[in-house]
């Protein structure tokens, strides 16, 4: 299949995204779909209360229906069960975003779903992605990046594709918190997997999906970018982790994930560094965790950190890249 479909893809989801915005936008804000700013953040995003939020529904109807469009029209692959599973999961993980952005904004703060519900929801979905694996025989092998090693965790593959899930979903979630941010870095780590799902043992399906992914959030930043008119909520982010976590398990690059998506990794290590550095000295690492409130909290302008996590993310990928194709 010609590497075109790609770009094509690329393209259709962009100005699906990029048209459907100032309509769903004015809209939001009509329905006062405003965001909540928590009082213990930055003193400087609370300028953007209100700036309309759920913005995600507008990424996740360009990525349904350009991966229908693309995979039903153009691909060589017919349309298996990898497709059905990772709209699932995008939809699944959307609707439980969405209710924890609706929850806040009728209730008018910054807490949605409680983290036993939301968790319970993740793991729910994530509990039916494994049984569908399963009766599909998905091989419960895991390599070791760059090495030919793998190792075969039987029923325990189950447990670890809860933990990709969950831990994916949570992990892009604490990144979305200034404007572009997260858009950004998932385009460069959704872009990176279409790269090796297309190269690798071709799952043409997969790199289709992620790049309408791709396409999708590069039209959002159109206006999601400093100063944002929009926001994505957990609709939209809680979404892209679960997808980000279903496109690494369904092309074997479960570890690979890790490398790729470290900017989520870095995030959601600076958060569990302060919470235990708090509980047991009484003392903060950071000034502010995630740690992207760190380096505003240091003087540096939004716009600033943002570019730089983008840059870190695209060196992350780069070299998931490379490890997956030169030294395996």
């Amino acid at each position: 299949m010609s590497q075109h479909i790609l770009f094509l893809t690329m393209i259709v989801s962009f100005l699906i995204t990029v048209l459907l915005s100032p309509i769903m936008i004015p809209f939001l804000r009509r329905l006062k779909f405003g965001q909540s700013i928590r009082e213990e953040g930055p003193q400087s995003h609370q300028k953007k209360a209100g700036t309309p939020t759920m913005g995600g529904i507008m990424i996740l109807i360009s990525v349904l229906l350009t991966t229908l469009f693309i995979t039903s029209r153009y691909s060589t692959e017919p349309l298996g069960f990898e497709v059905y599973i990772v709209l699932w999961v995008v939809i699944g993980y959307g609707i439980l975003g969405f209710l924890d952005d609706f929850i806040k904004i009728v209730k008018k703060r910054n807490l949605g779903l409680t983290s036993k519900q939301k968790l319970l929801g993740q793991l729910i979905i994530a509990v039916t992605v494994y049984f569908v694996l399963k009766e599909q025989g998905f091989s419960t092998l895991v390599n070791l990046p760059g090495t030919d090693w793998y190792v075969d965790l039987g029923v325990g593959y189950a447990v670890f594709i809860l933990l990709i899930l969950v831990g994916a979903s949570n992990a892009v979630n604490l990144t979305d918190g200034l404007d572009g941010l997260l858009a950004g870095t998932a385009a460069v780590a959704f872009g990176a997997f279409a790269i090796l799902a297309w190269h690798g043992i071709p799952q043409y399906n997969v790199s289709i999906f992620s790049i309408a992914v791709v396409g999708a959030l590069l039209g959002f930043l159109v206006f999601n970018a400093h100063p944002a008119k929009v926001f994505m909520g957990d609709t939209g982010s809680l979404a892209l982790g679960g997808a980000i976590g279903i496109v690494a398990i369904l092309t074997k690059l479960e570890i690979l994930l890790v490398i790729i998506g470290g900017v989520f990794v870095i995030e959601t290590l600076s958060v569990i560094i302060q919470v235990i550095a708090f509980k047991t000295t009484g003392k903060r690492v950071f000034r502010m965790s995630p740690l992207h409130h760190h380096y505003e909290l240091l003087g540096w302008s939004e716009w600033r950190v943002v570019a730089t996590f983008w840059v870190v993310g695209i060196l992350f990928a780069a070299l998931g890249i490379y490890i997956e194709v030169w030294l395996s």
